[in-house]
């Protein structure tokens, strides 16, 4: 009832950080081990959420036997394939450097970046990404998820729906203008058979000039508030660091900044990140 009074109130009025009261608990990914443990299939393709460490290190490291080309994206990333018995069965490679590719920045190191802020967060929305040289390449490395489907291929009466839903769409919003986003559509997110979104391709992100649009913000969710405001500039460069130049970190940390404050004009109180 709660979160009702709190939809009808904002609906057809101005925009209000009121209605970060509506997502007041985290939003938790079903995870395996629970789909197992409550007797029904593991049908959450979030396999490495609470085991980043170990998925991070198998993808560094594990056999490549084969590779395809993946037929989908500008870039043709491919599709490479592991041993079997291990964590995963594949993986998406992104050898690209940084650079202008038809009219777009893209990068590798924005797809790790990208990985490594959504950990920051605790929003488990992106599969692991690390840099491994692979064919004599440096790229990225992108764990392959499945069981998913396309955002762009559900059919209406599959489409998730609900307040759950609904805040992940806006915690997804949010880190696409964090991250500096200009490639978001409905071929580069997913869903899960548990209802999880998960979020793929962010070779574009972290691009220089792009502006700051909160008008795709209708909503704010206050668990990705309060992590936004209690890191540091320290903790955010320490762990990007390595994957954006100077001016993209010094970027991402002036979109945190002008993030707070339309939060703060909409609730009419200062917010303020951690020092």
């Amino acid at each position: 009832m709660r979160a009702t009074m709190h939809l009808r109130a904002v609906a057809g009025a101005s925009l209000a950080i009121a209605v970060c009261a509506i997502w007041e608990r985290p939003v938790r990914p079903v995870l395996a081990s629970q789909a197992v443990a409550a007797g029904g299939p593991a049908v959450t393709a979030k396999v490495w959420v609470e085991r980043e460490v170990e998925f991070e290190t198998f993808l560094e490291t594990a056999r490549i036997t084969r590779s395809e080309v993946v037929g989908l994206g500008v870039t043709r990333p491919r599709h490479v394939f592991f041993a079997p018995g291990g964590l995963a069965e594949s993986a998406a490679w992104k050898p690209l450097r940084p650079g202008v590719y038809k009219g777009y920045y893209e990068s590798y190191r924005s797809e790790i970046a990208a990985y490594e802020l959504d950990k920051l967060l605790g929003l488990s929305m992106v599969p692991v990404a690390v840099e491994r040289s692979h064919e004599g390449q440096a790229g990225a490395i992108i764990l392959w998820v499945a069981p998913v489907t396309m955002y762009k291929d559900l059919k209406k009466e599959t489409t998730p729906s609900g307040l759950q839903w609904m805040r992940q769409l806006d915690q997804m919003r949010f880190f696409d203008q964090l991250i500096a986003n200009p490639d978001r559509n409905s071929g580069n997110f997913m869903v899960d058979p548990a209802g999880n979104l998960i979020l793929i391709d962010h070779s574009r992100a972290f691009a220089p000039g792009f502006r700051l649009e909160v008008d795709k913000l209708p909503r704010f969710d206050a668990t990705i508030l309060k992590r936004v405001t209690e890191l540091t500039d320290e903790q955010l460069t320490a762990q990007l660091g390595k994957w954006l130049d100077s001016g993209q970190m010094s970027a991402l940390l002036k979109r945190r900044k002008e993030l707070l404050a339309e939060v703060e004009r909409r609730l009419g109180k200062a917010v303020k990140p951690a020092a």
